[in-house]
């Protein structure tokens, strides 16, 4: 069992092109249903990459609604961004159904660290284990109980620096765990899939961390049993979608569109 950070060093590997197509190829082949419980200020750019992406998003946030919807979806993605009563209660639904009907989810732990109640109910969802985390480094760090948080939504800490919290929480909920920074960790607490590349631009377009998350849970849903290859495989497709779109545009309005353009390439 690997405990140190030296050992997951030592465990590390890049993903290869090969196996990202393979991945890739998968998620085409079978368009996953995304159940999305997101943040309000990132629906649209949500749905818009998994659309991009060969994926089909569903925005179904209604208590009353949740459970059904995540019966009949492959995969469900919740994420805490914009996070209220009413949208923790959709969420525990959402997430009983899908355990339930054997669906994984993946949890996105916007700002983890920075307020009480927000931690209360990360928790709590922590309980339920999901499929993969997904999360800066100030982020995973907090969920780990290692950090204080980062500054708002915006990581204080490198991805690099949160490795070592990543494989213990992956260890912890026996889950996959995705630091993402200038290079991407993706660990299930044994081995490492590391991913490097994309763009500073895309941290200056909201919703492009918040998407990737769904991204993954997409590629989670259409390679079940790769499921450390899979998020890689989602960090490589925006890391690639990234450089393509810094490539041609102006500045981050012009990116924004580049990038979904990319993604469907």
């Amino acid at each position: 069992m690997l405990r140190t950070l030296a050992d997951l060093f030592d465990a590390m590997e890049t993903l290869s092109d090969q196996l990202y197509q393979s991945r890739l190829a998968a998620l085409r082949a079978c368009r996953p249903l995304v159940h999305c419980i997101t943040n309000d200020v990132v629906q649209e750019m949500t749905a818009n990459v998994l659309l991009a992406a060969g994926a089909s998003p569903a925005m179904i946030v209604a208590p009353e609604e949740a459970a059904d919807f995540a019966a009949v979806a492959s995969v469900v993605l919740i994420n805490v961004g914009t996070l209220r009563a009413d949208l923790v209660r959709a969420m525990r639904l959402a997430i009983e159904s899908a355990k339930a009907h054997d669906k994984p989810w993946v949890l996105d732990p916007v700002a983890a660290g920075l307020l009480p109640w927000r931690d209360a109910q990360l928790a709590e969802l922590l309980r339920f284990g999901p499929a993969a985390i997904r999360g800066n480094g100030s982020e995973i760090r907090a969920l780990a109980g290692l950090g204080s948080g980062g500054r708002g939504v915006d990581s204080t800490e490198d991805s690099e620096a949160a490795l070592e919290a990543a494989g213990h929480l992956a260890r912890l909920h026996g889950c996959v765990v995705c630091v993402t920074g200038a290079t991407d960790f993706i660990t299930d607490g044994e081995r490492v899939l590391s991913v490097g590349g994309g763009s500073e631009t895309a941290t200056r377009v909201v919703g492009t961390g918040c998407s990737l998350s769904a991204l993954a849970a997409a590629f989670i849903a259409a390679s079940p049993g790769q499921r450390t290859e899979a998020v890689a495989a989602a960090c490589m497709m925006a890391k690639k979608a990234a450089e393509a779109a810094a490539a041609q545009a102006q500045g981050p309005g012009s990116f924004r569109t580049a990038y979904i353009d990319a993604l469907s390439r």
